[in-house]
């Protein structure tokens, strides 16, 4: 596939998400109008979609390079919880400006350590990530289980709850720090050398080793770069709820690599896009959404979910196929002409 037919792939399944978004809402709103298009329900979407949004580009980042990062959800709770204990503090009750903000620069670099040691162990050591992530989920769940016992942490300042729930011109502030790490992740995944590297790896890793890029220091950076994102949403969710605790955000997991995928970002790595995973975002939230409206039970949403990531990489594997089919009588077609 030349440049160009890359690019018009892109396109167009941009064009298709994003038509699929403006029906869907189109649909909710015709259905229940007076529910799905109230001011309370349009800012509970505004407020929650950046933190699905972030945890969906920290999911995709892991997958580009062929990998997954099922602890992203654990591990910003981690972080917001040892953040959360800091907050409680005497110290950050009398000085309310410099804890949270040090309350952040805690939650971040937690997150980053979390993302140092999957990073470590899938780049340097070469375990699977998929079973690194998993057991880096129960170890990061089983330390916030630990600290909190179970329970949340709470009582934090007053001023931290303003990011989560604070705007400013009628715009969320969460919406705009959302906005800012989107524009900024495509210029670092699409328009950037380490995108590109990014890229490569999940298109062909040995190939990318042999060409003299480090793929080891590309991988570890990307598990950073992943655990960040994954705990700037814990930032928001736990500032939201003005508490911490481990299973706050858990139903994003699934949630996350259902939008990866419908985005149009390939299982097998190396092909997807910012775009068209914000996009899918979007639908999955307006679905969520509006089936909430409706009453239906939370556990039919999760089953729906799962219905629709089994849909789409079914749809994908399906369509993969067809693709190579005839890419392969093409190719015989060539042969026999030439003959």
């Amino acid at each position: 596939m030349n440049k160009f037919q890359k690019l018009k792939s892109k396109n167009g399944n941009e064009l298709i998400l994003l038509v699929i978004f403006v029906a869907l809402f189109i649909l909710m709103s015709i259905l229940s109008p007076g529910k799905f298009l109230s001011v309370t329900n349009l800012q509970t979407m505004a407020f929650q979609m950046p933190e699905f949004g972030l945890m969906a580009i920290a999911m995709m980042i892991a997958v580009l390079t062929k990998g997954i990062n099922l602890s992203i959800i654990t591990g910003s709770t981690l972080a917001s919880i040892i953040a959360g204990y800091f907050m409680t503090t005497e110290f950050a009750q009398n000085n309310a400006v410099v804890a949270v903000i040090l309350a952040v620069c805690i939650s971040l670099l937690i997150a980053a350590l979390t993302g140092v040691i999957n990073g470590t162990i899938i780049a340097y050591i070469g375990v699977a990530p998929m079973l690194v992530t998993l057991g880096t989920k129960m170890l990061f769940e089983g330390l916030g289980l630990q600290f909190t016992k179970g329970g949340s942490v709470s009582g934090f300042p007053l001023l931290f709850g303003e990011i989560g729930n604070g705007s400013v011109a009628g715009i969320p502030y969460t919406i705009i720090i959302y906005a800012v790490i989107v524009v900024l992740s495509y210029f670092l995944f699409e328009r950037s050398k380490w995108g590109t590297e990014v890229y490569m790896i999940g298109c062909n890793e040995t190939a990318t080793r042999f060409s003299g890029i480090n793929t080891k220091r590309v991988l570890m950076k990307v598990y950073i770069y992943s655990g960040v994102m994954a705990g700037i949403s814990g930032i928001l969710i736990s500032s939201r709820y003005c508490s911490a605790k481990t299973d706050y955000g858990s139903s994003y997991l699934m949630q996350a690599l259902t939008a990866v995928v419908l985005g149009g970002t390939s299982i097998a790595g190396g092909f997807g896009t910012v775009a068209g995973t914000v996009i899918a975002v979007g639908i999955v939230q307006v679905i969520s959404t509006g089936l909430n409206v409706f009453g239906i039970n939370r556990y039919i949403i999760n089953i729906i979910t799962g219905g629709i990531l089994i849909a789409v990489l079914i749809i994908r594997y399906v369509s993969g196929k067809i693709s190579d089919q005839k890419k392969i009588k093409a190719r015989n077609a060539e042969a026999q002409k030439a003959a």
